[in-house]
């Protein structure tokens, strides 16, 4: 599997619930949090639920 970072750029403040919920999924708990996760089809559908909230690099 492929190894990227994702950063959360943008608050998750105004945001549907569902957004949220996804955010805190994925492991974010503050602005401009970084991770580095293994991209599962899991991981990249909640990825792509809130791509615009979130920067990705691959590694």
């Amino acid at each position: 599997m492929k190894k990227v970072r994702i950063t959360q750029v943008k608050s998750g403040i105004g945001r549907t619930r569902k957004q949220k919920d996804t955010l805190i999924a994925l492991g974010f708990r503050k602005l401009n949090q970084s991770l580095e996760v293994e991209l599962s089809p899991a991981v990249a559908g909640m990825v792509d639920k809130v791509q615009h909230l979130l920067k990705i690099e691959e590694l």
